[in-house]
């Protein structure tokens, strides 16, 4: 009994300081991003770094400098590539829907009308009911468009007021990225060990495992994010869908949001192969959502269970009582706690 009323105590001081450092933690994110972003990209860089140590002969400074300028280069690239095809394709995909809406005015007229005439025939009840909800939801429609309006015009001044500390946060996690790369890279590591002797050891795998395990938690996601966007490219191209690309990359990022999901853009897409006739399409991406969405069920938890060495049902629940609890945030919540407590009991402090 004494044993059981030990492990609750421990158990208890975990949960407690867990929620505290993560509470803190996402409190200051906004203070402390660009040294977050430099110690897991620095983690990255470690390795290389020291091989060209190794191989070259060279000092770590140099090295490190070589390693963190090379990476920040290929990124700043990437990220100008995809920004400009992205942001050239949305506006191409706007114009197209606004041209389509316009030419096909008269067919989306005839297919509502179409359905008028059906119901018609149902029960007064049933009519009433259906116009109803049609107005209530042609009403949302029209107040979530206003909204959305006004949302993306003010979220789009936020944004150019906010360059000059976007590129103050690129420019911090820059030379930031490039210090801990040295540091973690050093061969001599003594003037960094402010642990004790005998905790040494503990203190360290500690680290090391909350290290692997925040890299493997972030490669599962991308993975899962990779093979969404793979799968609806393929099935945006087998269907001849436009601009397939930036809807696929939509979809990917969509995945990761509990309240839109991948369905924000097949759906509509749906409708308007319908509307448009185009039944064997609006029917292959349907099935194809179906599909993707089930594949996505059964995939997530398998590989971030794999990754971070947890067993599904629990990644389930974390995943199910997080998002329902406070969203993204509450998922991150669980799934930390998890990881947390599986790595203080290999190291038999829980």
């Amino acid at each position: 009994m004494e044993n059981i009323f030990k492990k609750i105590d421990k158990l208890s001081i975990f949960f407690v300081l867990y929620t505290f450092v993560f509470v803190i933690f996402f409190g200051t994110i906004g203070y402390t991003l660009p040294f977050v972003f430099a110690l897991i990209l620095a983690s990255f860089l470690k390795i290389p770094t020291i091989y060209l140590m190794r191989k070259l002969k060279i000092k770590n400074t140099i090295a490190s400098l070589f390693t963190t300028t090379i990476f920040f280069t290929i990124i700043v690239i990437l990220l100008s590539i995809i920004i400009t095809t992205l942001t050239s394709e949305s506006i191409q995909l706007v114009k197209y829907i606004q041209s389509y809406i316009t030419l096909n005015k008269d067919i989306i007229l005839n297919f509502f009308s179409n359905l008028q005439n059906y119901y018609k025939n149902l029960d007064p009840t049933i009519i009433n009911n259906i116009e109803s909800n049609i107005t209530n939801y042609i009403t949302k429609t029209i107040n979530i468009s206003m909204n959305a309006s006004t949302k993306i015009f003010s979220q789009t001044l936020d944004f150019v007021s906010a360059i000059p500390y976007v590129l103050m946060v690129l420019l911090f996690t820059l030379l930031t990225t490039y210090f801990f790369t040295k540091d973690l890279s050093s061969t001599d590591r003594k003037k960094f060990n402010l642990i004790p002797s005998k905790n040494e050891d503990r203190i360290h795998y500690i680290f090391d495992e909350s290290k692997k395990m925040l890299k493997n938690y972030l490669l599962s996601y991308l993975l899962i994010i990779t093979i969404t966007f793979l799968e609806t490219l393929v099935v945006f191209l087998i269907f001849k869908v436009k601009y397939a690309v930036t809807l696929s990359v939509l979809c990917g990022i969509f995945d990761l949001l509990p309240i839109f999901g991948i369905g924000t853009i097949y759906l509509p897409l749906i409708i308007i192969f319908f509307i448009s006739n185009n039944y064997i399409s609006a029917l292959g991406l349907l099935i194809s959502y179906i599909i993707i969405t089930i594949v996505r069920q059964i995939i997530e938890p398998k590989i971030v269970s794999s990754s971070l060495g947890i067993h599904p049902v629990a990644v389930l629940a974390s995943i199910f009582i997080g998002l329902k609890a406070n969203g993204i945030v509450g998922m991150l919540f669980c799934m930390f706690l998890l990881v947390f407590y599986n790595i203080l009991r290999k190291v038999k402090v829980l």
